[in-house]
């Protein structure tokens, strides 16, 4: 029996830039955090060689064809297990709409079950990779890359996207008390709202001509950020997402909505220095930015949204448990 517990993610500025319609014409920059809230799975041999699922539906089937859940599907081919298999996926969030890249993590995690069940374990470019292949080419999903990468290597990072498709990635060193210092500087609000990213993603990947300008602004600002976040000047990112914010809004009309822009003005108004919805838009969690000194005030003031309170992870998806024993095969 493999498990394996892979992180959720914020993105701090940079999102869309991960999309092929835009890194490959100009190239892509992303700074993301892994939080330490996560996704499990749990793979197991099964003795009568079917394969058995278990997430929000039951399936139990005997050829990888047949699995009606995609991304399980396409993780078991790349990684070669057939059959005579148990998965279950499992999540401290509720994977639909959250805004916080559980499907790229679950692949992830899934990813590297599989390959450890198999005794073949594989570096974290090469799950972020795998990952990317299943969602954006075998599955056609409307998304970027950056989710795969920040859920395979974890930490406060940095992600270049490449024309040719490569992606170099930079941890941002940061010392146990600054990730302290940070998460005190974030909240995370849940908007009560959830959208289909895939739609969303799916309109801005269409407008990818017209929304260039506001993309190119976004991928200055992800710099600006990098240098804020080595600098240890936090609140400053604050102010570098507000401008995020309203070039975000720009690239597909239903990335806000009158109930996100009420919610964001009401947080400006108690102490906010900036925010964004986390991933596509639409809805999911709202992440503030204010000052610790002003966050107790934030928190009353918002006391309508619930929050969810984070850290950070510094690993990246791993293996926390591997029993083996002697095989029937």
């Amino acid at each position: 029996m493999i498990i394996t517990q892979t992180p959720l993610r914020v993105s701090f500025a940079g999102g869309g830039t991960d999309l092929p319609s835009y890194y490959e014409q100009r190239d892509g920059y992303v700074v993301s955090a892994a939080i330490d809230k996560s996704c499990f799975v749990i793979v197991s041999e099964r003795y009568d060689e079917k394969i058995c699922l278990s997430y929000a539906r039951k399936e139990i089937v005997d050829h990888v064809s047949q699995i009606q859940h995609e991304l399980v599907r396409e993780a078991m081919r790349v990684t070669e297990v057939t059959h005579g298999v148990e998965i279950t996926l499992l999540g401290e969030i509720p994977s639909e709409g959250s805004g916080l890249g559980s499907s790229s993590s679950f692949t992830v995690g899934l990813l590297n079950a599989l390959h450890t069940l198999r005794n073949q374990p594989v570096a974290k470019a090469q799950l972020a990779e795998e990952a990317c292949e299943i969602e954006l080419t075998r599955c056609k999903k409307p998304i970027g890359k950056q989710d795969q990468y920040i859920a395979a290597f974890g930490g406060v990072s940095a992600f270049l996207f490449r024309r040719d498709g490569a992606v170099e990635a930079e941890r941002v060193p940061l010392s146990p008390g600054q990730l302290r210092r940070l998460a005190m500087t974030f909240s995370l609000l849940y908007t009560n709202q959830t959208r289909s990213a895939n739609h969303i993603l799916a309109v801005q990947s269409e407008r990818a001509a017209q929304n260039l300008d506001a993309l190119d602004g976004i991928k200055a600002l992800a710099y600006e950020v990098r240098d804020a976040l080595y600098a240890g000047d936090f609140e400053r990112i604050g102010t570098l997402l507000d401008k995020n914010w309203h070039l975000k809004k720009q690239l597909a009309p239903n990335i806000t909505n009158p109930h996100i822009d009420a919610m964001y003005g009401a947080a400006k108004a108690a102490g906010a220095l900036g925010a964004k919805v986390c991933g596509a838009g639409g809805g999911g969690f709202l992440m503030v930015c204010c000052p610790p000194a002003h966050k107790a005030a934030l928190l009353d003031a918002m006391a309508v949204y619930r929050e969810l309170p984070i850290s950070f992870d510094t690993d990246g998806s791993k293996v926390i448990f591997n029993y083996r024993r002697a095989s029937w095969r």
